[in-house]
């Protein structure tokens, strides 16, 4: 099963792991990493989350098959769709179809309270 891990984590942690990675030869898990909650909460909101589960595992689909499963308009899944592949969460290919590369996600974080 392919799994993404979202995660928040500052930009140079996530840089520091891919150089030791590299000097190591080894192949990092598939994350997807944001500075901060509200970050992840503003690309994953609920409407966000349902499309991703409904692409899961289901390969390239188009907007239109998108918006059927999920029972919404297709301008409103077109807008989230695209938000999901500016943030890297969904590719597109040439025939405009979108898929969600990953079987499930994995979100990992911890909240703190305010200093």
């Amino acid at each position: 099963m392919k799994t993404v891990q979202l995660e928040i984590r500052r930009f140079d942690k996530v840089i520091d792991d891919v150089a030791k990675a590299v000097r190591e030869g080894r192949r990092l898990p598939s994350r997807i990493s944001f500075d901060s909650v509200e970050a992840l909460w503003k690309i994953l909101s609920p409407r966000k989350m349902e499309l991703l589960q409904a692409m899961a595992g289901q390969g390239w689909l188009s907007i239109r098959e998108i918006a059927r499963r999920v029972d919404r308009d297709v301008a409103a899944v077109h807008r989230n769709i695209q938000a999901l592949e500016n943030a890297g969460l969904v590719e597109r290919n040439e025939a405009r179809q979108v898929r969600f590369p990953y079987d499930q996600v994995h979100v990992d974080f911890f909240l703190h309270g305010a200093a």
